[in-house]
């Protein structure tokens, strides 16, 4: 029989720097000379996702279909003290991708290998990065839409956290993923869902 032991006390202080990490209290400006690049993020969970890596420390470029939300964003990023600037692209338009097309497929999917095709020899140029690719819990199951709060009530007590979640409770992980704490993960699949069922 062979014992092993667990070295307890380093796997808590392992614990605790990651939950610090997310909340920005291991130390400031994890994602420092870092440069992120957003798309659909002027607004819900890509803007909550651009503000949390700009708080981070990355200088971070927002982007969306219309110049008037990329200005919105950047302007309210700015104006608290956040290093973003902006620019207008789609990713379903290979003039706007490259200064992917316009259905589901083509935007969930191959715009996502192009865009990252495109970025990683830029990456590899400054000595590595991260990619973070945000689904929708519907990638794993579809999940009904709810128009009033009987239904909001439904959901929240089928959920082990009992609550709706918020754009903020994926920005937070997303930072911990972009920075040196998660150097060592990749190619996982995190779910943020409150406990919700939601693996493949």
């Amino acid at each position: 029989m062979l014992k092993v032991r667990l070295p307890l006390g380093a796997c808590a202080r392992s614990w605790k720097s990651v939950r610090m990490a997310s909340c920005g209290m291991a130390r400031r400006n994890p994602l420092e000379n870092k440069v992120a690049l957003v798309t659909a993020s002027t607004d819900g969970i890509g803007f909550a996702i651009a503000r949390r890596l700009a708080q981070d420390g990355a200088h971070v470029v927002v982007s969306s279909r219309k110049q008037q939300n990329v200005d919105r964003a950047v302007a309210a990023l700015q104006g608290e003290g956040l290093s973003v600037s902006g620019t207008v692209c789609h990713v379903g338009k290979a003039e706007d991708r490259e200064r992917l097309v316009a259905t589901i497929l083509d935007i969930n999917v191959k715009a996502t290998a192009l865009l990252t095709k495109a970025v990683v020899p830029e990456m590899a140029k400054r000595g590595g990065g991260s990619i973070v690719i945000v689904s929708s819990i519907g990638a794993y199951r579809p999940f009904p839409l709810w128009e009033d709060q009987a239904r909001q009530e439904s959901i929240k007590a089928a959920m082990q956290i009992k609550r709706i979640g918020k754009p903020e409770d994926c920005a937070g992980i997303v930072s911990f993923l972009c920075s040196e704490d998660a150097s060592y993960i990749t190619g996982e699949t995190v779910v943020v869902a409150g406990g919700t069922l939601s693996h493949l």
